[in-house]
């Protein structure tokens, strides 16, 4: 059985955190506090973009697509592709990468999977870190844009400098610190 993973937020009014959880945990908290409603910035816990609050009724952030498999086979066989989660999209190439993509094994579709397969595993810990700077970044711009030495943390944080990076804001609001911390914890090594 998969695991669904639930998205998590973190609010903050002003520079304080005041809720952390479930989106669903996040908006109880956040109504039973006596705040006015544009005082919150809620965060997007695995992208560090802002997400506006009070979301509308039924709101679900956009989830990680998960296959669905079927516990019994079709009673007939169907013709065309299984239901493998297959997206067609157009994909331009030259027309020697279309040649060479027609010899290899499986045909280009079959290729070009092995190829992305590939390059997912082998650059794995640079994408890791690219997504943690940019998470790091959007959640810097939106909360610390006007705090004293946001320039330089940011210029820190593209230079993979983590002592500078901890330095320049070491003299942030100790919630700001905490939670860039959790952000950019995989920012800095490779």
């Amino acid at each position: 059985m998969p695991t669904q993973n639930t998205p998590l937020c973190t609010a903050f009014v002003h520079h304080q955190r005041v809720a952390a959880g479930s989106y669903t945990e996040v908006a109880d908290a956040l109504s039973s506090l006596a705040v006015a409603t544009g005082s919150f910035l809620v965060f997007d816990d695995a992208t560090g973009t802002q997400v506006d609050y009070p979301w509308p009724a039924g709101y679900a952030p956009v989830q990680p697509a998960q296959a669905e498999v079927d516990d019994e086979p079709p009673v007939t066989p169907s013709v065309g592709r299984p239901k493998l989660g297959v997206v067609a999209r157009e994909v331009t190439l030259l027309p020697r990468h279309w040649e060479w993509l027609g010899q290899q094994r499986g045909g280009a579709s079959a290729a070009l999977r092995r190829l992305v397969d590939e390059a997912r595993t082998v650059h794995a810990s640079r994408d890791q870190m690219r997504h943690a700077k940019e998470a790091s970044y959007r959640f810097m711009s939106a909360i610390g844009g006007d705090l004293p030495g946001f320039e330089d943390a940011s210029r820190a944080l593209f230079a993979q400098d983590a002592a500078d990076f901890s330095n320049k804001i070491a003299h942030w609001p100790i919630d700001v610190q905490v939670y860039l911390a959790w952000l950019s914890r995989n920012a800095f090594t490779a």
